[in-house]
């Protein structure tokens, strides 16, 4: 069941996307080659509960860090390691999410580390693109796979792949709620979408159509190839008077 925010809950909202969105300006100004991905999750915490949030997915089905920090072949939900340094040309994916209130938000991006080769500087600007795309969706009266139809369009246009697996989803009380929001997929289908409803819109895209595969440690998902992959979220509030991204800082545009 999908449940619709209050004016009340949207404000909080609002107010955790912000701060959300400084915290992983905050990390992505120190991305450099050498760094461990552990100390970009210490240092997330640290930004987290010093502004009176909680880490979202510490925790959450024993997950046991407050990123997820990916590299390279990483789709998602890569582990935080303080033996495992970022390298020059590298891609990084930080997924993060906090909860305030009671009330959860979650953003994800991908930056590159140093020099990036001219395809992983291609696959970000389209896995960023695709995000926006879909944002562009969110109005009242449209259909839910109408983001998923744009985002996967846009990706295949632009001869990549979208990672279908894995998929974008409400967020509110719970760091996931429903509906689910694929990345792929027809238009005009699913439900409506109207004023209070809140999401979590995260295109994962990759240079290869295999399916991907989760490494021993049963949470880092990588492509089947090998191939890079990036990834991309907001979480987006549609309200009576429009769509509102409360994960967008003052440092990023639309």
């Amino acid at each position: 069941m999908i449940e619709l925010k209050t004016s009340a809950e949207i404000s909080v909202m609002q107010e955790n996307g912000l701060l959300l969105a400084q915290t992983l300006h905050a990390l992505c100004k120190q991305v450099q080659p050498g760094r461990t991905t552990q100390f970009f999750d210490d240092m997330a915490e640290a930004l987290i509960r010093d502004a009176g949030g909680i880490p979202s997915f510490k925790g959450y089905s024993g997950y046991p860090a407050t990123i997820n920090a990916s590299i390279n072949e990483e789709v998602v939900h890569g582990i935080p390691s303080p033996e495992r340094r970022l390298e020059e040309g590298d891609v990084f994916s930080i997924d993060i999410g906090l909860v305030r209130d009671g009330l959860h938000v979650d953003m994800a991006t991908t930056v590159g580390v140093g020099q990036v080769d001219q395809t992983a500087r291609r696959l970000m600007d389209v896995g960023e693109r695709s995000l926006w795309e879909g944002i562009e969706q969110v109005k009242i009266g449209n259909r839910l796979s109408d983001i998923s139809h744009a985002i996967g369009t846009y990706v295949e246009l632009a001869g990549f792949y979208v990672v279908k697996e894995y998929v974008g989803h409400g967020i509110g009380k719970a760091l996931h709620e429903d509906p689910q929001i694929p990345n792929y997929g027809p238009p005009g289908h699913g439900p409506r979408l109207r004023p209070g409803m809140a999401m979590a819109i995260e295109p994962m895209i990759k240079v290869d159509s295999m399916a991907t595969r989760v490494l021993a440690d049963r949470w880092t998902v990588v492509t089947g190839s090998g191939g890079l992959s990036v990834h991309f979220e907001h979480t987006i509030v549609l309200t009576e008077n429009g769509t509102v991204v409360v994960t967008l800082g003052g440092d990023e545009k639309a």
